[in-house]
């Protein structure tokens, strides 16, 4: 097995990928978290406030990089859906396409 190598990302892609259970999901969650908080800084200036601001202290400028260190200091994560709801959900919609 190859040995770990320094990368440039801080905090490292192995321990994001370890704290989110996959590539997708790492990507999904830092790129939704990454829109929220640009939508954040845009509307500082107009006062509006309905986005919900960086969760932690970061040198870092770019959203995508503040969204890594919140993945990484477990401030957000991933959810599961229920199966057993989606289930339900779909059984429900095929009952009220038959009555139709």
């Amino acid at each position: 097995m190859p040995a770990g190598h320094d990368t440039m990302i801080e905090p490292p892609v192995e321990e994001l990928l370890e704290r989110a259970g996959s590539k997708f999901r790492l990507v999904t969650l830092s790129s939704k978290r990454a829109r929220q908080i640009n939508a954040y800084f845009g509307q500082v200036g107009d006062g509006i406030g309905s986005s919900i601001p960086p969760q932690v202290t970061s040198t870092a400028r770019k959203a995508l990089s503040i969204a890594f260190e919140e993945i990484y200091v477990g401030k957000i994560v991933a959810v599961e859906p229920e199966p057993e709801a989606d289930a339900d959900v779909v059984a429900e919609e095929l009952a009220t396409d038959d009555e139709s």
